[in-house]
């Protein structure tokens, strides 16, 4: 799919089942335009999308069994949170009449505002005003169900909890459900078949918990670690990966002078000896982030290359101080500098001549 020169999403090609799927990815990967283009809203270049056996964009609009929330919530301002809620329902014509209030009442009472029915969203807070654009997406029965990073905008506690909500309820599910978030923590927290998009190409699907502990490619590496990655040079030399004076065994065969890429999470940097095998690198901390618990220690090694530990609780340091940052070495993922495939990591070793 294109706009005048620009190419927004790229030969995607997937094949979606009933129940939940995530799709994640960071800012302008096409996350929305994709889902718009499922929900019939963006009509694509060339290719159809197929609900049920029929072209969605060759149903009218009121017709179509998809519901979308955005992440900027639309609510209707001149009705009430119940008449919001109920509007859906109302125009369905194979929906019970009869079975409105009671429907309305469910899913209020499951995003937390059966007891604001009466208000209009001008008399709601941003939170409650979100919550009223899901309970109306989730009320009437679709095919489809598009939910586009819908909690980014509440706070902390009820995104926790609504987030184990909608896991409850999409499990099982005959609707086809896609979540969509940029974050990897909400990513994991649902376990469900999972999507990687970046620039709008599919980067892997699959389990988002197989795609964390090995991922495939640097950038689904870099997508779904949050705090970001640690990225560090290396080189093949003689079976060993040398990097920044630290060395570490390179995978069973090697291609000498290949220059790879080390990745390390920074809740597997340690500031204590990991061990007689942990890579060692000499730093000098520049700045430690408390937040409550855990510290984030900026460091920076030689060479001027930086390096984030994730440490646990609160800790104290002193700008310019030195220390000796440590990997242990079966924590490091290994990609190849050229294409960015995963050559060996984690639980996985793979040739380096592919």
């Amino acid at each position: 799919m294109r706009r005048r020169d620009e190419i927004w999403l790229d030969g995607i090609d997937l094949e979606l089942s009933s129940g939940m799927t995530v799709l994640i990815g960071p800012l302008g990967a096409g996350k929305t335009t994709l889902m718009r283009v499922m929900a019939g809203l963006q009509p694509p270049t060339t290719g159809r999308v197929i609900v049920n056996g029929k072209d969605v964009a060759a149903i009218s609009v009121r017709k179509r069994s998809v519901a979308f929330v955005y992440q900027q919530f639309i609510n209707y301002p001149s009705l009430t949170v119940h008449e919001n809620i109920a509007s859906p329902l109302r125009l369905d014509p194979a929906f019970p009449k009869e079975n409105v209030e009671r429907r309305v009442r469910e899913v209020a009472e499951l995003m937390g505002i059966g007891g604001l029915l009466g208000r209009r969203p001008a008399e709601l807070s941003g939170g409650q005003q979100q919550r009223t654009a899901i309970a109306r997406a989730l009320a009437r029965p679709v095919d489809v169900l598009l939910l586009d990073e819908p909690l980014a905008n509440l706070d902390y506690k009820l995104r926790e909890q609504l987030r184990g909500d909608l896991r409850s309820m999409f499990a099982g599910s005959p609707s086809v459900v896609v979540y969509s978030t940029a974050d990897p923590a909400e990513a994991l927290g649902f376990a469900a078949p999972t999507v990687v998009l970046g620039r709008g190409k599919v980067l892997h699907t699959g389990d988002v918990a197989d795609m964390y502990d090995r991922p495939p490619t640097l950038a689904v590496a870099a997508t779904l670690s949050d705090p970001p990655l640690n990225l560090l040079p290396g080189l093949v030399r003689d079976g060993w990966i040398e990097c920044m004076g630290a060395s570490l065994p390179a995978p069973r065969a090697h291609a000498p002078g290949q220059r790879v890429v080390l990745g390390v999470r920074p809740h597997q940097v340690s500031i204590e000896s990991a061990g007689p095998d942990a890579l060692a690198f000499p730093a000098e901390i520049r700045l430690a982030e408390v937040t409550g618990s855990a510290t984030f220690l900026h460091l920076l090694l030689p060479g001027e290359r930086h390096l984030v530990a994730q440490l646990k609780g609160t800790r104290v340091f002193t700008p310019g101080e030195r220390a000796t940052a440590y990997v242990d070495p079966s924590h490091v993922l290994v990609f190849d500098e050229a294409d960015g495939g995963l050559l060996a990591g984690s639980a996985t070793e793979v040739d380096l001549h592919g």
